[in-house]
């Protein structure tokens, strides 16, 4: 059977966990392939809201087995502290969670490397969410990072020694210090319990199941325009969120790849910095941003609100071979009697592209909308397709005809019944 992959069209935060933990049950493993604790990803089932960070959004169906893959890097004290309230809520994950050997660990240094890079830009910081993300994964690519494997080795603790030693050296440069004291114990104390965990070489697992004719999601975390190549760089996150990220991020074939599901909010958000080129700035953006609740849920910062962009998304569709779309949040424009929607950019030159330019360009073009009507009907209480809105049913025609892929889930609410199939 094949893997089917789940990855966001945007810059992140596009529902991706809410998908997964729908379409789970119709699956035999779901896999995280790429990011970290940076992500967040949202369930909201039987009244209760839950975030996951780096455990995969299968985890609260049992018969479902969830796998950390090896692109993912695994903060310890976070994984622990996040299994934990698992724990508090009566999931049993002990005996369907699997972590890779492979997957990168991030240190109390990261951290704070993180924290002194970011002070250091000033006015042109990046956004970090300051989780060590982006020093994890250039201790990985500089081939001087530590893995869950070494964590077995007898010699862990030196090892982890030398590598607080280059990150001093590296803070020192900047004229700061590491400061990570009060955190060691805790991060030792976070590895003895990782150590109890399942560790293993994943890439057997996830092949052995595809040769038993197991099906397999893979889960991505960020939105493809944060990718590391082609997203708005350097305003991006440190790995590979789109499709194909998931080959390199599980050790699966591309023979294997199947459907991708592309998840798209019904308008558009960002967090950190970098160019939007919809962002809105005024009453309208703010609306949006409280009836969508658009605050991260990993760092709880508001988040930058705009109508959609099908330039960008018709970009992240080419990108990732997508096969279906998941539109979300479309309650979140229940209140307006008009919609906006950008199809092309007008470029500093005075001309109109249907296309995404590349991300130097981006501060320098105008969006060109069309209006359509909205809806003006409380979705929520929704339960089938068909009692979509006339209008609301045209704003799926329009968005699949410029897209040129079928719209197969509307979101009309938060909670896991709120999610209606076309």
């Amino acid at each position: 059977m094949p893997v089917d992959v789940l990855v966001g069209l945007q810059w992140g935060d596009e529902g991706k966990g809410k998908i997964v933990d729908v379409l789970a049950p119709t699956y035999d493993a779901v896999a995280r392939f790429q990011g970290g604790p940076n992500a967040g990803h949202t369930l909201t089932f039987d009244g209760i809201k839950h975030v996951l960070h780096q455990v995969p959004s299968g985890i609260f169906h049992p018969h479902i087995l969830n796998i950390v893959g090896n692109g993912v890097v695994l903060d310890p004290i976070v994984f622990r502290a996040e299994l934990q309230k698992l724990t508090d809520r009566g999931v049993d994950w002990a005996k369907n969670l699997y972590i890779s050997k492979k997957a990168q660990l991030i240190l109390p240094s990261h951290r704070a490397l993180d924290r002194i890079s970011e002070e250091a830009r000033g006015n042109t910081k990046i956004g970090s969410t300051l989780k060590g993300i982006g020093p994890t994964y250039s201790d990985k690519i500089g081939r001087v990072g530590l893995r869950v494997s070494h964590i077995l080795l007898p010699d862990f603790e030196q090892r982890y020694k030398e590598a607080v030693a280059q990150h001093a050296a590296i803070a020192a440069h900047n004229h700061k210090e590491l400061e990570i004291e009060s955190l060691e114990a805790e991060f030792f104390s976070a590895v003895e319990f990782l150590r109890t965990l399942q560790l293993i070489d994943t890439e057997y697992l996830l092949n052995d199941l595809l040769s038993q004719g197991k099906r397999i999601l893979a889960e991505g975390a960020q939105g493809s325009l944060l990718d590391i190549d082609f997203g708005s760089y350097p305003y991006v996150t440190s790995s590979s969120t789109i499709a194909a990220g998931a080959c390199t991020g599980l050790g699966i074939a591309p023979r294997h790849i199947d459907k991708v599901y592309g998840i798209t909010k019904a308008y558009c958000t960002r967090v950190g910095s970098g160019p939007f080129p919809t962002e809105l700035h005024d009453e309208v953006g703010e609306q949006i941003r409280q009836a969508g609740r658009e605050f991260g849920s990993t760092t709880g910062r508001p988040r930058r609100t705009g109508w959609i962009d099908l330039p960008a998304l018709r970009y992240a569709i080419m990108l990732n071979g997508v096969t279906e779309l998941h539109l979300m949040k479309a309650d979140v424009l229940d209140g307006f009697t008009e919609i906006q929607a950008c199809t092309h950019y007008r470029t500093a030159t005075g001309e109109s592209t249907p296309q995404l330019p590349d991300p130097g360009e981006l501060t320098t073009i105008t969006p060109e909308y069309r209006t359509l009507p909205g809806w003006n009907t409380d979705l929520t209480a929704l339960t089938d397709a068909a009692q979509l809105p006339a209008n609301l049913q045209s704003y799926l025609d329009f968005l699949e005809q410029e897209l040129q892929v079928p719209i197969s889930i509307v979101s009309v609410g938060p909670d896991r019944v709120s999610t209606l199939h076309r």
